[in-house]
């Protein structure tokens, strides 16, 4: 068991080197990444789509890498944008990883490329382990997948800069419930901002181009307050008393017990409210990355 966890650490600790030499290498260009993960067919192709036109439009740099475990689909709808795209087969892996990142940027990435956009495996689990040298993480969710999506996937969700909520002109005929899903992200990762888009309709396009201009420019992104502890290498977070509750207890605080718990966490952090207006940039970069279970395989 020591051995494998040993084996784990240095391979996210080889992948967190390169992650920081590839941050490095962007700034140095002017340029910062932008992460995006969700979970298969939430709408993320489509909305990168829009934001990558809208960028092209407005004579803002762009590039984007997509990762697939099978087919270019997602190169190829991505390139009708007008944008330099690159594909990445990852052969059965579940997540992408900084080192095999590098080694597809190398003498392809176009030098005046101010966002780089990767759209990571469709996979709410993996992913959220490994960081890509990115500046900007977001995470999201189409309304079709239900209010309970930040609980089961803390990880994704409690380490997210930024929340991106997708396909929102059906939510009415889903019954999405958009309070419940507002506060289950909240339990999760106080303060972080929650913004509503269709690229059907149209709805909020662009503010995931203005959030990652915001980053490349100075704005310093949302800290979430999750992170990883060393001791026992789990994501933990002023909600984990309510998600994790012991035997014979309600798994899920009364309205009237989480109401007080988020006011009462807010003014010990200095949490801000959702909000689907400007962002919330008074904190750090990236904190250190729940570490999963998922395999890394050295075939790059």
């Amino acid at each position: 068991m020591c051995r494998a966890t040993d084996l784990r650490q240095a391979v996210l600790a080889r992948n967190d080197a390169s992650a920081e030499a590839l941050r490095a290498e962007l700034a140095g260009r002017g340029a910062i990444a932008v992460n995006l993960l969700s979970s298969p067919g939430s709408g993320k192709t489509a909305l990168l789509e829009s934001e990558l036109a809208l960028a092209r439009e407005r004579g803002v740099p762009v590039a984007a890498l997509t990762a697939d475990l099978a087919t270019d689909n997602d190169a190829a709808r991505l390139a009708r944008a007008g944008v330099p795209v690159q594909q990445v087969l990852t052969d059965g892996l579940c997540h992408l990883e900084a080192v095999m990142l590098r080694g597809y940027l190398a003498g392809w990435l176009p030098a005046d490329t101010r966002l780089l956009f990767l759209e990571n495996v469709g996979n709410l689990v993996c992913p959220a382990a490994y960081d890509l040298g990115e500046s900007l993480r977001v995470t999201l969710a189409s309304v079709t997948e239900g209010e309970d999506k930040p609980l089961k996937y803390p990880g994704a969700f409690g380490l997210a800069h930024l929340v991106v909520v997708t396909k929102a002109d059906i939510a009415a005929a889903v019954d999405f419930d958009e309070e419940a899903f507002l506060r289950n992200v909240a339990r999760v990762n106080p303060g972080v901002e929650v913004v509503f888009t269709s690229a059907r309709s149209g709805q909020g396009v662009g503010i995931l181009l203005e959030r990652a201009l915001a980053v490349r420019d100075g704005a310093r992104v949302h800290r979430p307050v999750m992170a990883r502890t060393p001791a026992h290498d789990h994501l933990h977070s002023p909600a984990d008393d309510h998600l994790h509750s012991p035997a014979g207890a309600p798994a899920v605080p009364s309205p009237e017990h989480q109401h007080a718990h988020d006011h009462e966490h807010d003014r010990e952090h200095g949490a801000l409210p959702h909000t689907h207006g400007a962002p919330h940039h008074d904190h750090d970069p990236l904190p250190q990355a729940h570490r999963g279970e998922c395999p890394s395989v050295d075939r790059w």
